[in-house]
């Protein structure tokens, strides 16, 4: 059995979603290699082959690999395919992009945001927000297409030294598409989904001038920032910052949440937390039944003296 991780990149660095994917692909066990697809990756391909556990990165390179594109990248990642018994990706949101195409071009069914490993083609993955965990098995000689869910595995520690293959790109990039460009909202802040330690906010902020307070503690902290759906709703923040069933599942070190309710869309998103601290008005808000530290508090005078204690 043979495990292929595809890699995920910013084009300078590894995000760490491919550590806790590597942690995912050695329960299943097996041989596991993993690819870094892109255009000018030496450092990347470098850094995968650090990764405990991995045997092999294959280090693909072309032109029109250089940008996130999933219809660029699922027949590349197709062409390896022949090799391998198990395709993973992690279940973030470049994830959730191409490893959908990549199990459509091979013509299988995809296992979504694995969970637990029961074994080499038996998995459990959260369904209904959570509330459940149900047992999906692939069937025999099928390619098992999955994501992995990063907030459920740890990051698979540093010390391998796998040896680094690189390879040209055997596809093309296709005509029905093409790049533009690529936008990321939070500056140089922690990415959301990766971060130890996140900072929230919700509709209680009342506008996006307010969540000036939330930007501001974050940076202090060293957090990534992230909003409830409501505060997203509103148009306070970027969809890209909402944490949720429907936005990013994460489990940061310390997750700190002002001014939100705790609707069990939130809470899907955050149950894998380390230390949830809540503030909120409401004593009886639902989020305090999930809180290691509640706060029944206005935000509006908590954050500064938080701030003043930092």
């Amino acid at each position: 059995m043979s495990i292929l991780v595809i890699a995920e990149h910013d084009g300078h660095t590894l995000n760490v979603s491919t550590a806790r994917t590597v942690s995912c692909a050695a329960a299943i066990g097996g041989t596991i290699d993993v690819a870094v697809l892109g255009s000018g990756i030496d450092a990347i391909a470098s850094e995968a082959a650090a990764i405990e556990g991995v045997s092999r990165v294959l280090a693909v390179s072309g032109d029109h690999l250089a940008n996130p594109l999933a219809a660029n990248l699922a027949p590349e990642i197709v062409a390896l395919a022949g090799e391998y018994s198990h395709l993973l990706g992690p279940s973030t949101t470049f994830g959730k992009d191409v490893m959908p195409r990549v199990a459509a071009l091979l013509g299988v069914n995809q296992v979504s945001d694995i969970m637990a490993v029961e074994g080499e083609r038996q998995f459990k993955r959260p369904i209904y927000a959570g509330n459940a965990i149900i047992d999906v098995t692939v069937p025999e000689g099928a390619t098992v297409v999955a994501t992995a869910r990063a907030a459920s595995w740890k990051q698979a520690p540093q010390g391998g030294s796998a040896a680094v293959e690189n390879r040209d790109a055997t596809t093309s990039a296709p005509g029905h598409t093409r790049y533009v460009e690529l936008k990321a909202a939070g500056g140089e802040r922690p990415d959301l989904q990766s971060a130890p330690k996140v900072v929230s906010g919700g509709r209680a902020l009342g506008s996006a001038d307010n969540f000036e307070l939330i930007y501001k503690l974050a940076d202090k902290m060293g957090a990534a920032v992230g909003a409830s759906r409501a505060a997203v709703d509103a148009g306070y923040v970027p969809n890209e910052m909402q944490v949720g069933q429907t936005g990013k599942i994460i489990a940061p070190e310390l997750y700190m949440a002002f001014g939100i309710s705790g609707a069990i869309q939130h809470i899907t998103g955050i149950k894998d937390a380390g230390t949830i601290v809540a503030v909120n008005k409401d004593p009886e808000a639902p989020i305090f039944e999930i809180a290691d530290i509640g706060l029944a508090g206005d935000l509006f005078t908590v954050i500064p003296e938080i701030e003043a204690l930092l």
